[in-house]
């Protein structure tokens, strides 16, 4: 059975249209791109490197990676966000940016190690099982590769900043976008890393100051949070 959530899926579809809206549901990506872009270019350096982006959506981290010079495919199961992701990187003129309707573990059973970069952003707490997830991101990195992750935390904090503030009170994000139960503590997204074979290097946290409306990287993991890891060269 896949690993997916036909809810997930359809909240996501229904919201295609305004994928690259920098001022719709989706304006957080927009902001928060820019840091993560970063972050993972500092780290991996991704110019000329092959890079698989998991529940890529719309393609706003994809297409941005592949205008840093990257070889980038994205993947996703809903098929109007990646519609929306193939037709934006065509009329940008991107041409080193594609796109594919397949699962993280079908894709790394097919390309086992082939990737230089993987990145699985803001995806992890919509899936069934997202231990598989992780595991399938390792797969598909090739030995001394980067593998990069962000996700929620899942305390009392980040269910009042994360769902309460975001989505009623600042109305960030569309009500229902996520659902705290399927939040992911850095302690089990750590375990999940090991036991796929995954080194860590770097946690950083991601805050928002509601005053200026400013995104910033930072050390607390309370509530967002991104994680770095490598796989093993040997």
């Amino acid at each position: 059975m896949t690993n997916a959530d036909p809810q997930e899926l359809a909240k996501f579809s229904d919201l295609a249209h305004k994928w690259w809206d920098p001022e719709s549901e989706f304006r957080p990506l927009h902001q928060i791109n820019p840091l993560r872009l970063d972050w993972i270019d500092q780290l991996a350096s991704i110019k000329g490197k092959t890079v698989v982006d998991v529940g890529c959506g719309g393609g706003i981290l994809a297409e941005s990676m592949a205008r840093r010079g990257a070889e980038v495919l994205g993947i996703d199961l809903a098929d109007r966000p990646l519609k929306v992701a193939m037709l934006h990187a065509m009329e940008a003129g991107v041409a080193n940016v594609s796109y594919r309707a397949v699962a993280a573990e079908a894709l790394a059973a097919e390309q086992p190690g082939h990737f230089d970069v993987v990145t699985c952003m803001e995806m992890l707490e919509h899936v069934p099982d997202p231990s598989a997830v992780v595991r399938a991101c390792a797969q598909m990195a090739k030995p001394g590769g980067w593998v990069f992750f962000s996700t929620l935390n899942r305390n009392p904090k980040s269910y009042l900043f994360a769902i309460l503030g975001a989505e009623y009170v600042l109305k960030l994000l569309p009500k229902g976008t996520h659902e705290f139960s399927r939040f992911i503590r850095p302690a089990e997204l750590s375990r999940w890393i090991r036991e796929a074979g995954l080194d860590h290097r770097e946690f950083k946290g991601m805050g928002y100051n509601p005053l200026t409306r400013i995104y910033s990287l930072n050390q607390d993991t309370s509530v967002n949070y991104l994680v770095a890891c490598r796989k093993p060269a040997a």
